[in-house]
């Protein structure tokens, strides 16, 4: 699972490296295609001009849905682009990072947590008749044929039988909080990344601000362009950080939601186990 990790996250990095590269490239793109196309079109209008059969106006509308229907299906892409690179390519990287990152380790945590989610009520009976007919060492062979950190508790509470209820009890006390650790892992990281995407866009919009202020006193004339331009430029840096925040506050919520469920199932099936430990007198 480590290893799977980082190759992901490697290969997240490396697409963030190569995002920066292809939106600069894709303005150039743009521009060149936007001046090409406007030549195109003058030297076809120019050319049917003085035709006066509707033949090739038709034509020409034919041409004209298809360039409509392209240009619907690239707008997305190209305007997330251009509001990538007005944004500003520096701080607007930053915030991509911040997503890429806090999204490669949510989707971690979730299929950590999913694999770590154990059907309590069948482990405790597959326990309960290992017990009953192979004594302690059978029911810890069933606990390590089982994945999950319920299976880890009772392997724990179960290898420590020959001490006493109370020792029982503490080992699985212990190694529950052991456990919760390993479930809360990586949940400080995806919180820092919540909180330090909208600082980033808020810091974006700052400098972008300050921009425009130099431009108005470099134009020395209090332009309602000068600072509309400055200004909507300036904000595309604290939207884009507040959807990130957003969007990885839902991962967070539900990672969360999941930690409490399965930590419910471990304290109730730890109960539960040594309850059964006692009914099979398994313990002094």
């Amino acid at each position: 699972m480590k290893r799977t990790f980082l190759s992901y996250t490697l290969t997240l990095a490396m697409m963030v490296m190569g995002l920066g590269v292809s939106f600069a490239q894709g303005a150039e793109e743009m521009a060149a295609e936007e001046t090409t196309e406007a030549a195109a079109d003058s030297s076809e209008q120019a050319e049917e001009a003085p035709v006066a059969a509707p033949a090739p106006m038709e034509t020409a509308d034919t041409s004209t849905d298809g360039d409509a229907e392209e240009a619907e299906e690239t707008g997305l892409h190209q305007a997330i682009k251009q509001k990538f690179i007005d944004g500003g390519p520096f701080f607007m990287a930053i915030v991509l990072i911040c997503l890429i990152l806090g999204l490669a380790l949510s989707i971690e945590r979730i299929l950590y947590l999913n694999m770590a989610s154990t059907n309590t009520a069948k482990l405790l009976e597959e326990v309960d008749s290992a017990l009953q007919s192979g004594g302690v060492a059978a029911a810890k062979e069933v606990c390590r044929n089982t994945r999950g950190p319920v299976a880890s508790i009772f392997y724990q509470g179960l290898d420590r039988a020959d001490h006493g209820i109370e020792m029982v009890e503490k080992s699985v006390v212990s190694y529950g909080s052991v456990q919760m650790g390993l479930l809360e892992k990586g949940l400080s990281w995806i919180s820092l990344f919540i909180a330090l995407a909208p600082m980033l866009g808020f810091f974006g919009t700052v400098i972008g601000m300050i921009g425009a202020f130099d431009a108005i006193a470099a134009a020395n004339n209090i332009s309602p362009g000068i600072v509309a331009s400055g200004i909507g430029v300036a904000l595309i840096t604290t939207v884009s950080g507040l959807l990130v925040a957003m969007v990885l506050q839902v991962f967070y919520n539900y990672i969360v939601a999941k930690v409490d469920s399965i930590v419910n199932e471990m304290e109730d099936a730890s109960i539960s186990l040594i309850d059964i430990m006692i009914k099979h007198q398994m313990t002094k």
